[in-house]
């Protein structure tokens, strides 16, 4: 797609964003209509005032009063009108821009998690919050400014027509130059601005990344190399901003010496019309006042290109998001989930993330309601891919997968998830309190309900320490709170919760050790008459479980309990003996 088509499909789909608010936009054309003709007065009016007083004895007091007061007006009509145009401008352009941010963030929420997995999270960052701050201060803004130089070229050479078809027609000749100074520079500093927004994003995902793993950046001696990572992204974004500000900077200088020439020009031209006669001194005067505000539009125009050019690409980056497919909705029929006995079947199942690299072929599983399946296997293997199938994060590319008979796609995606409850080895909190932070799932939940789950959980005791017990405020992903702490707290999410199924990878990892033991217990107890799904490397995790899927590059390769599986002696023996036996001596 062309630069051009590009840029139309930008300006329009900006424009339909702007529909709710079509009468502020009428008002603010309205006032910028009114203060553009009430400053081509100005002119005519001073004009006509240099007239009154031009000669020995030749002072039109009466009529010079009379034009006074109507510069005057002019002049305060102008400021008023000009107000109100910024005023309905800004109406237009934060309630738009607000409108758009809404809706990219509500989009985000929507595209399925293989585009959030696979863009950096710095550069959605950036997309929502700068590319749209560029959108409002460029294109937006710059759309009323556009339609007042409009304005005031069309006007102001009107005008000059009716007092003298020569000195206009001459304006009009040398406008060309001005456009095609504007054009050249456009069009050389759009494509580096483009660039320049892609690079900003590139550098916001790197330091977004750094500076949430600043611990492991330390812990392995990484500063020197992500400084010099860092320092490679920056000198592109360097090299890249200063060819769109080289060009950009081009614009006002050469249009300002363009517009010189023609000032120079229409100077010269009136002051020999006078001279033979042919207008009078006020008339100069007001054909000089009229080649200034005729070049000023071009000025104003090419003074924002910077702003407009980075408008333009960070649009299309909002665009692009906006414009990604959204997760295939539930169909019409889909049924609501309230309840499960807790029976998994997984049939004939293929998946892969990448088509030209099958994970999971023709996998079957059948899993009877309550039962405890361990899922092992190395690293790879798909153990956190069949968690992804379960919880349809994924959709499955082959076969099916039905929980107590009615396959998983037939249900609402919500009411399917309502049916799991997950603990995960990477414990998430965000900036709230403790109690909110357990109610995440349970809004409504009770003061006695959250308090209960935490009991449960084991995390009530450090809690009352805490300054404020359950309202204290943690900070964003509980960076003030122990890694241990933050997962007793989303065990106790989960607890509150009291799902049908269970879905724990590795969920006592970050725990002491006497702490386990505990927790280890209350799952235990929760785990009763549950299905549930436990990835864990902890010995007595497998050890306890009904049934124990044993994973190696995709496939189901043996399942049975711990003491089966051993007395198979196959890959799970291989397994347990290379990775579990060095535990349970030194247990």
């Amino acid at each position: 797609m062309s630069k051009k088509k590009i840029d139309k499909n930008v300006v329009r789909r900006l424009l339909i964003y702007t529909k709710p608010y079509r009468g502020y936009l009428i008002a603010a054309m309205v006032s910028a209509l009114i203060s553009v003709l009430l400053t081509l007065t100005v002119p005519v009016l001073i004009g006509d005032g240099v007239d009154c007083i031009v000669g020995a004895g030749n002072v039109d007091y009466k009529g010079l009063l009379q034009i006074l007061i109507l510069l005057g007006a002019s002049v305060a009509g102008t400021a008023v009108f000009q107000w109100l145009m910024s005023y309905f401008t800004n109406v237009i352009t934060y309630r738009t821009v607000k409108d758009l941010r809404i809706q990219l963030f509500q989009k985000l929420n929507g595209v399925p998690l293989r585009y959030i997995d696979r863009t950096a999270h710095g550069d959605f960052i950036s997309r929502v919050v700068n590319d749209i701050d560029q959108v409002s201060d460029g294109l937006l803004q710059g759309f009323t400014q556009l339609f007042t130089g409009i304005i005031t070229i069309v006007g102001t050479l009107a005008f000059m027509l009716m007092a003298n078809v020569w000195v206009a027609l001459l304006v009009f000749v040398l406008t060309p130059l001005s456009l095609f100074v504007a054009s050249f520079i456009a069009k050389n500093s759009y494509k580096h601005f483009r660039g320049q927004t892609a690079i900003q994003g590139e550098l916001s995902g790197y330091v977004e990344e750094m500076v949430a793993n600043q611990k492991l950046v330390k812990a392995f001696n990484y500063e020197e190399r992500s400084e010099k990572a860092f320092g490679e992204i920056n000198a592109r974004l360097y090299e890249q901003g200063q060819k769109a500000q080289f060009f950009s900077s081009l614009s006002n200088p050469s249009t300002r010496f363009v517009n010189a020439v023609v000032y120079a020009a229409v100077g010269l031209t009136g002051a020999v019309s006078a001279i033979a006669g042919h207008i009078s001194v006020g008339q100069i005067s007001m054909f000089l006042s009229y080649a200034q505000q005729y070049t000023k539009p071009f000025n104003e125009v090419t003074g924002i290109i910077t702003q407009l050019q980075t408008a333009f690409a960070s649009a299309q980056r909002v665009f692009a998001v906006l414009d990604e497919p959204v997760e295939e909705p539930d169909t019409s029929d889909a049924i609501v989930a309230t309840s499960c006995k807790g029976q998994v079947d997984i049939e004939k199942v293929d998946f892969a993330y990448d088509p030209s690299r099958p994970l999971i072929e023709n996998m079957n599983l059948k899993v009877k309601p309550g039962q405890r399946v361990a899922i092992v296997g190395p690293t790879g293997c798909g153990k956190t891919t069949l968690i992804n199938l379960l919880m349809r994060f994924y959709d499955v590319n082959a076969g099916q997968i039905s929980i107590d008979g009615t396959p998983i796609r037939s249900m609402t995606r919500n009411s399917m998830r309502s049916l799991f409850g997950m603990v995960l080895q990477e414990s998430w909190l965000f900036s709230g309190t403790i109690r909110e932070n357990i109610a995440y799932g349970k809004p409504d939940a009770t003061d006695e309900e959250v308090e209960a789950a935490a009991k449960a959980a084991y995390a009530h005791s450090f809690i009352k320490r805490l300054p404020k017990g359950y309202d204290t405020v943690i900070a964003e992903d509980g960076g003030n709170i122990s890694q241990g702490q933050r997962q007793l707290l989303c065990i106790a999410r989960v607890m509150l919760v009291d799902p049908p199924m269970l879905i724990l990878d590795e969920a006592t990892s970050n725990i002491d050790t006497r702490t386990e033991i505990l927790v280890q217990e209350a799952f235990q107890k929760m785990m009763e008459g549950r299905t549930s799904f436990v990835v864990a490397h902890r010995l007595s995790t497998i050890r306890e479980a009904d049934v124990i899927l044993v994973m190696n590059q995709g496939h189901v390769v043996e399942q049975g309990t711990h003491q089966e599986l051993l007395a198979k002696d196959g890959f799970y023996a291989n397994l347990y003996n290379s990775q579990f036996a060095r535990t349970e001596e030194t247990a």
